[in-house]
């Protein structure tokens, strides 16, 4: 791995079934190559209802990537997997789920935010493999909420280069930037209803997801619309640099 490091020039590892081994095997990975970036691929199922429904309350899962993170010295981050499953169930017009008990994000980057990868799809939920894919009409609104929230937010090559996503999804990255949002900002959510998930981040920006339209009186005055598309609204501050 120093090799593939040094010679090669790789400063990154992306570690692939994770869950397979030790995360003290993973810790000795870190301390001895010291990369630059790790991100550990650690996906177990969510638990379910007799319906099939992943359960509304998803904290056994979570804290299970949590404590990997942490029993692995803490650095490298982990593949967000419960985000993902409870966002693409959400934006089937069930975005309550969407505030976990405590007004929080039910994923992983509810509870520790800076070593959380988020993502919608990859080479096997999505692409060729399809093993769990999102909904491929609610893709925007997936990445609509992840490069707003918390997190370290990553792009799936199929949807930036072959969908015809490219442009949506850098308006949303430029806002990211634009406005500061990082892994730790703060969510404040103002509304999480079936129909409707609106969230205002770090005080700077607002973002909607969900069918409905009419968003009320939530957005306050002082916020223009810096990016919308189908059923995804997103407001940032006047004078934003």
């Amino acid at each position: 791995m120093n090799w593939l490091k040094n010679d090669i020039g790789f400063d990154g590892w992306r570690l692939d079934f994770a869950r397979g081994y030790s995360p003290q095997i993973t810790k000795l990975y870190m301390e001895n190559t010291v990369p630059d970036f790790a991100v550990g691929e650690v996906w177990t199922s969510l638990s379910s209802g007799q319906d099939g429904k992943p359960n509304y309350n998803q904290d056994s899962h979570r804290n299970e990537l949590a404590d990997w993170v942490r029993n692995a010295g803490g650095v490298v981050t982990a593949f967000d997997f419960t985000t993902k499953g409870i966002l693409q169930q959400a934006v089937l017009d069930e975005l309550w789920r969407l505030k976990d008990s405590n007004g929080n994000p039910p994923g992983m980057i509810g509870i520790l935010p800076q070593n959380a990868v988020t993502f919608i799809d990859n080479h096997d939920t999505g692409s060729t493999q399809n093993i769990w894919p999102f909904p491929s009409n609610k893709i925007m609104q997936g990445y609509t909420y992840i490069l707003t929230h918390p997190g370290i937010p990553s792009v799936f090559y199929d949807h930036f280069f072959q969908w015809g996503l490219k442009e949506e999804i850098l308006k949303l990255i430029a806002i990211r930037k634009r406005n500061g949002i990082g892994p730790t900002s703060r969510v404040r959510m103002l509304a999480s209803d079936p129909d409707l998930y609106v969230a205002m981040v770090d005080e700077k920006i607002i973002m909607k997801i969900g069918s409905r339209y009419d968003v009320g009186n939530l957005v306050p005055q002082g916020f223009d619309i810096a990016t919308s598309g189908q059923d995804y609204c997103v407001w940032e501050k006047k004078g934003a640099a």
